[in-house]
């Protein structure tokens, strides 16, 4: 039984379970080579297990898997599974805690998660801490969130959370999930988004990258009001149009109007200026 407070829908198609199966490169009719992934030292992260609806597919990669769970009940069945398969972990717990280095015991990860929606910022945001260490993330998540991470800039949907992702990630939307794959079906549509790292902040080199965000959260701070307006705490709006000119930007030019590293320069030139 799905618990409403955990945000629990469990992925009951099997149909769709094969599509995301072979988007990921974990079925048998689409996935890599026995041979290629007995060689690579990587293991897969599964978080929300569930009952094990996508493990069985992650255990054919051959590779360790570590399937994260925080229902108690949903844990017993997943040790039971287990037994059968040495290459599966259970690491009971809340993925908003877990260290992923620890787990992964050096070496490579890739994630996969039916996420549960009203947590899905904080999750990536976890996920992002430990970037260095992540080649690939696979999540099901709310399809507006989906919009969220793949927008550009000009894009209604286009925001913080975008620029965090696009930051961290090079992000793909890859499947649109309809309600009824998913029991208890939830309100709203739902999709796999595959996020690839490294994102952009290789190439951007900052030194800090989480005060870089932070400064991303002000420009977006109230979407309605211009860039200069909102940055008015760190320079003088007539300094911000200076600075906005020197990037051939608007003077009146808003966040969601701005890329990545569109951003990042006018970080670098505030932070050098204090």
């Amino acid at each position: 039984m799905a618990r409403q407070r955990l945000g629990q829908h469990f992925l009951a198609d099997a149909g769709w379970r094969e599509q995301i199966a072979r988007a990921i490169r974990v079925s048998p009719h689409g996935m890599e080579s026995p041979a290629r992934a007995a060689t690579d030292d990587y293991c897969w992260i599964e978080i929300g297990a569930g009952h094990g609806e996508m493990t069985d597919h992650l255990l054919r990669s051959g590779v360790p898997v570590y399937a994260v769970e925080l229902d108690r009940a949903l844990i017993e069945r997943l040790q039971q599974l287990a037994e059968k398969h040495p290459n599966l972990t259970v690491v009971p717990g809340d993925v908003l805690e877990t260290d992923l280095a620890a787990i992964a015991a050096g070496r490579r990860i890739r994630l996969y998660g039916n996420l549960p929606y009203y947590i899905t910022s904080p999750i990536l945001h976890h996920f992002f801490r430990f970037a260095d260490l992540i080649d690939e993330i696979h999540i099901v998540i709310q399809w507006e969130v989906a919009l969220r991470l793949t927008a550009s800039p000009g894009n209604k949907s286009y925001g913080y959370l975008s620029v965090a992702t696009q930051f961290y990630t090079r992000p793909e939307l890859v499947l649109k999930l309809p309600r009824g794959a998913f029991r208890p079906p939830p309100e709203v549509g739902s999709a796999l988004v595959t996020l690839r790292l490294p994102g952009e902040n290789v190439t951007l080199g900052l030194e800090n990258e989480h005060a870089f965000l932070e400064f991303v959260k002000t420009c977006f701070g109230q979407k309605r009001k211009t860039l200069a307006n909102n940055l008015r705490g760190l320079a003088e709006p007539a300094r911000m149009r200076e600075l906005l000119e020197q990037f051939k930007l608007r003077a009146d030019a808003r966040a969601e109007q701005l890329s990545v590293g569109e951003l990042a320069d006018v970080y670098r030139a505030i932070s050098s200026a204090k």
